[in-house]
């Protein structure tokens, strides 16, 4: 058996290619995400990975649509979004597959990507 806290994880990042871990793994990246009201994620998308954010608890918007507790918002590849914690909020953040370095900032196709 092996035992982690969330505390000594970097952002939430539990499972996936990266340190720490409490699971090592290619194939997908789970994390759990604590946000205050305020708290804001720059457009962003990905080329590779889906995204699927489950939230927990709060109230959030993304792309100026409103989600609640138990809404399950996914996010293809080269889809592209934001993020405002509207309350105090967790979500859980899947992303098939776990691909380092594919996060990009902006509005997919704005710099001819």
């Amino acid at each position: 058996m092996k035992i982690g806290n969330l505390k000594d994880m970097i952002r939430g990042w539990f499972v996936g290619d990266f340190e720490p871990n409490i699971f090592k793994t290619e194939q997908v990246e789970v994390g759990v995400k604590n946000y205050k009201k305020g708290d804001y994620e720059e457009r962003h998308y990905h080329k590779i990975a889906t995204e699927i954010t489950v939230i927990t608890k709060g109230v959030v918007k993304m792309n100026g649509v409103v989600y609640k507790e138990g809404d399950i918002i996914t996010i293809a590849p080269f889809e592209d979004t934001d993020f405002e914690a509207l309350e105090d909020s967790q979500n859980v953040v899947v992303k098939i597959p776990a691909a380092k370095n594919d996060k990009y900032l902006g509005k997919y196709g704005e710099n001819n990507e």
